[in-house]
């Protein structure tokens, strides 16, 4: 069986290019007349975000020109953006922005082939913005030198990511899990892992400069301002929620953050912290099962746990400042079995709509307010 990326423009039927023609021009072709499943893009497209330019020294020699690198230029640590727009866009813009050892993959698509949230939210009348973040998948091009490790590590980060662990020469489930199994979907995730072209991997340092990730993404965002005259809600993950506190420090765009299981809140009155409190930007975080120190039998429940109480710190401290923020562990919720990739379980769907209600109740759409 192969597993194939989906994507919302083929209209379900494979006719990319008259699903664009469809969206773009107004005329409905046949098909996505006639199947009320069809999903139909007016826009899409590709584009990159901040970043800078660095330069050599001395002189460009023409004459050498395929070996000289004197006098050169490069244009590095941007942002890359994939983008998408339904022909029925009611809502606000959604940036996704992935963590870490991955690229915007996997907002798109799942291990197993089935419809990633890219296409759940674009169902619900959001366009969508796939970042790849500085130094990683189609935004590669980096300032700073890195040594890519090539020491293998697919269990340590499926353990990591409390999926299951690795006993006995094979990969194990959580009691419940939620995750997609199969050798061949265990092929899929793994072949996922992006990596970061700035990191020295090579000698064990996790050297992401969160500075330049937020920098880049907030060019993103204030780009899609530009577009569509609407603010963007950030949807992070992982090592991504890092990165994405600091976003509102360089835009006033973002409407509200959703940070999927970040590596830690932003800390209590840092210069983070007081930009979304004074842009009054609502804020929820979303924790999956496996977490605390009942699962005796999950090496990663602890950690997890202490980076779950992160949030509930920030959440104590901005709700009594005035700001909106709620952390929502799903099996509270009775939605249970749930991983890191939660967006790519089973089950993702029944996250994605919960999502979008938090969305309906907390963020104000700026066409509402016309």
């Amino acid at each position: 069986m192969k597993h194939k990326t989906r994507w919302p423009a083929l209209v379900l039927a494979g006719t990319m290019s008259l699903s664009l023609l469809a969206g773009c021009s107004g005329v409905q072709t046949e098909q996505a007349s006639t199947d009320s499943d069809a999903l139909v893009i007016a826009e899409q497209g590709i584009f990159s975000a901040g970043g800078t330019v660095i330069s050599s020294d001395g002189t460009f020699d023409v004459a050498n020109y395929y070996t000289s690198r004197e006098g050169s230029t490069s244009h590095v640590d941007h942002a890359n953006v994939l983008y998408q727009i339904p022909e029925e866009a009611t809502g606000l813009p959604m940036v996704f922005l992935h963590g870490y050892g991955q690229s915007r993959m996997g907002w798109m698509t799942t291990p197993d082939g089935r419809e990633g949230w890219s296409d759940m939210f674009l169902r619900m009348g959001h366009s969508v913005w796939l970042v790849d973040q500085p130094r990683r998948g189609e935004a590669g091009q980096t300032s700073v030198a890195g040594t890519i490790s090539t020491e293998p590590s697919d269990q340590t980060w499926y353990t990591q990511f409390r999926i299951g662990t690795y006993l006995d020469g094979e990969f194990t489930y959580n009691e419940g899990s939620q995750f997609p199994e199969g050798e061949e979907v265990l092929d899929q995730f793994f072949r996922q892992m992006t990596p970061d072209t700035g990191m020295d991997s090579a000698n064990g340092d996790q050297n992401i400069d969160n500075t330049v990730v937020a920098q880049a993404v907030a060019a993103a965002i204030d780009e899609i301002y530009e577009r569509t005259g609407k603010d963007s809600i950030l949807v992070t993950h992982s090592q991504g929620g890092l990165p994405g506190w600091e976003i509102p420090r360089y835009t006033d765009h973002v409407a509200a953050i959703v940070a999927i299981e970040p590596g830690g809140a932003a800390e209590v009155d840092s210069e983070a912290y007081n930009a979304m409190l004074e842009q009054d930007i609502p804020v929820t975080f979303y924790y999956g099962d496996y977490i605390g120190e009942e699962f005796t039998d999950v090496p990663a429940a602890a950690m997890w746990s202490m980076m779950a109480a992160s949030a509930d710190t920030f959440t104590a401290a901005y709700t009594a400042a005035g700001g909106n923020s709620t952390v929502v562990h799903l099996p509270d919720e009775g939605i249970t079995g749930n991983d890191h990739f939660m967006f790519q379980d089973l089950n993702n769907d029944v996250i994605a709509d919960h999502i979008e209600n938090w969305i309906q109740e907390n963020v104000q759409n700026a066409e509402d307010e016309e």
